[in-house]
């Protein structure tokens, strides 16, 4: 699509981390401004941060500790109708091809083998209604992957995507992503 916006995943707790991920230092400022400036680079009309991200406007979790689908869900009722890319904040090697390739199908959601995020939406009431009943689930039935499956997701192939589709999680995650290449 030639409009297309996004919404930046940034409210988790890091725990896996220790520290706030959003908040880790990543070229000339965070993971979270970096992303958000990486996304608008790419052609996004819009950012909406989720989380409380008082910098960048950032939506915070109405429900906290429900993870990126509980996010989803409490975001997008406020979410208008059209082309929405959903992105991790601890990615910061994507690509704005692979995001344009995301972007380019034309299917209600698409994502790479093997990787729940980075994630295409074709927004509308129906998929919103999908995401509202996945969002309101508990434990492993709230997930992105059922999310995906019930919206018959596309699924791009890995191996031109595999350097741009990792992201830290944990301390041993951040420094292999920080190790001289």
């Amino acid at each position: 699509p030639s409009t297309w916006c996004a919404v930046l995943l940034a409210g988790g707790r890091s725990s896996r981390m220790g520290t706030d991920k959003a908040l880790l230092p990543w070229g000339k400022g965070t993971l979270l401004t970096h992303m958000h400036a990486l996304l608008l680079d790419a052609g996004a009309q819009q950012v909406v941060v989720s989380g409380d991200r008082p910098d960048l406007d950032g939506v915070p979790d109405a429900q906290s500790d429900t993870g990126p689908m509980g996010a989803l869900a409490q975001l997008a009722p406020r979410l208008h109708e059209g082309a929405w890319l959903v992105v991790p904040v601890d990615m910061p090697l994507l690509s704005t091809d692979l995001m344009h390739a995301l972007l380019s199908h034309r299917a209600t959601c698409v994502c790479v083998d093997e990787h729940p995020l980075p994630m295409a939406l074709c927004l509308d009431d129906r998929v919103r209604a999908v995401i509202h009943d996945v969002g309101v689930r508990t434990g492993r039935e709230r997930s992105l992957r059922i999310l995906q499956q019930r919206l018959h997701t596309v699924h791009l192939p890995m191996p031109p995507w595999r350097a741009a589709l990792r992201n830290c999680n944990t301390p041993d995650d951040w420094a292999a992503l920080n190790a001289p290449r």
